[in-house]
């Protein structure tokens, strides 16, 4: 079993509860926009708590739209026992926002069984370019259901 799969209508509205059930997600305010085969637009609608000291969207919430957009992107073509998590990710920051909306466009660029690769654009509500991102997710398969004595999952 490669993990890798062809996302029908019944799997994205999982991955759409499991985004809009997110206590992250939540908490940052990143909302799903549009989802599809390899690929995941997120938004976030900017608030006081998103800004740096400058009135100026802070680059850490950039830097988690860029990884919840690619991420997201990965998810739609895993299978659900698999799990990725983010090993790199890289960021370009291209301009600046200070209200509105801001959306992160993710999709995959490459998808293998032990690692992912992908790519998002960062846009104000304009279609402005603010930041370009990309990032290497590392896949690891479904743990083992009886854990080591160290709880560690094993190989």
């Amino acid at each position: 079993m490669d993990g890798i799969r062809s996302p029908d209508p019944e799997f994205l509205a999982l991955v759409k509860q499991r985004v809009d059930t997110s206590p992250f997600h939540s908490w940052a305010g990143i909302k799903l926009l549009e989802l599809g085969d390899g690929t995941a637009d997120v938004y976030v609608d900017l608030q006081e708590h998103h800004l740096n000291p400058y009135g100026i969207v802070h680059g850490g919430m950039i830097a988690s739209l860029a990884d919840a957009a690619i991420g997201i992107a990965m998810r739609t073509r895993l299978d659900p026992a698999f799990v990725h998590v983010t090993a790199q990710l890289d960021l370009h920051y291209l301009g600046m926002v200070k209200a509105g909306r801001v959306i992160g466009r993710g999709r995959t660029v490459h998808l293998g069984s032990k690692m992912g690769y992908g790519e998002a654009d960062i846009e104000d509500a304009d279609g402005t370019l603010i930041a370009r991102a990309s990032a290497t997710f590392i896949v690891l398969p479904p743990r083992d259901e009886s854990p080591s004595p160290s709880g560690m999952p094993t190989d």
